[in-house]
């Protein structure tokens, strides 16, 4: 089995990476990294069965090279994606709308999946099931919205979710075999959720290794019947 992961260096992809290897030996990954190959308990991953590659996934450029890199596979996960900024934060306020922010959040969450879905199609021609994942977030369900707020973030992810949907419909006739679905991590501890951890229960906050079992399990409960769907770390469907 062939595996992509998209963000390997991140908090939910390194985990993705560790929980891949130690699945199967018959498990080759393909992992990102944006500026720096990641250190796991202080050294880098010595495996074979692991090949790393330096990408900017907003850039086009960058995956159309990545796929000429890489033959057929059999998974592809993104868990790229952005929340804040140095010195910006989601807005509490549509009156604190930034477009620069907005454009930010849409080049880093709603890009990258496209581009991975235009250049890496025919990596998911297979006569077995494939899957096509990026990770989302709940926020981004226009009818679970009752909060507001955040309007960068949520319009990024929103744009995600219909991204995904799109590419599944796409797909259901030309890869009737690969599973396309959103996945939703719930609040994870990982960078780019620690400015916003201190008022989540503990009980709440989860950890970057039991997000990727969560993401394993459905790889292993789905298959092309529920393309297009978005579903939570506890299994659940989520509304669009």
């Amino acid at each position: 089995m062939k595996i992509l992961i998209v963000g390997g260096s991140g908090g939910i992809g390194s985990a993705l990476v560790r929980l891949f290897l130690a699945s199967s030996s018959d498990v080759v990954v393909y992992a990102t990294y944006r500026t720096q190959q990641p250190m796991f308990e202080g050294r880098r991953v010595e495996n074979h069965r692991v090949q790393w590659f330096k990408l900017d996934a907003t850039s086009e450029q960058d995956i159309c090279s990545l796929a000429r890199s890489i033959s057929n596979l059999d998974v592809l996960i993104n868990a790229v994606g952005t929340l804040h900024l140095p010195g910006q934060k989601p807005e509490k306020t549509v009156n604190q709308f930034n477009a620069e922010f907005f454009n930010h959040n849409i080049n880093s969450n709603v890009l990258p999946t496209i581009f991975l879905a235009k250049y890496f199609y025919k990596h998911l021609k297979s006569k077995r099931h494939t899957y096509f994942v990026s990770i989302s977030a709940r926020i981004g369900s226009i009818e679970d919205n009752r909060v507001g707020g955040w309007i960068s973030y949520r319009c990024s992810k929103a744009a995600l979710n219909m991204a995904i949907k799109t590419i599944s419909i796409e797909w259901k006739h030309k890869l009737p075999g690969c599973c396309v679905f959103a996945f939703h991590p719930g609040t994870t501890d990982t960078r780019l959720s620690q400015p916003f951890q201190k008022n989540v229960p503990p009980e709440q906050l989860l950890t970057p290794d039991y997000v990727a079992q969560k993401i394993l399990s459905l790889l292993n409960a789905k298959g092309p019947k529920d393309t297009g769907k978005f579903f939570s770390y506890a299994g659940e469907e989520i509304a669009w």
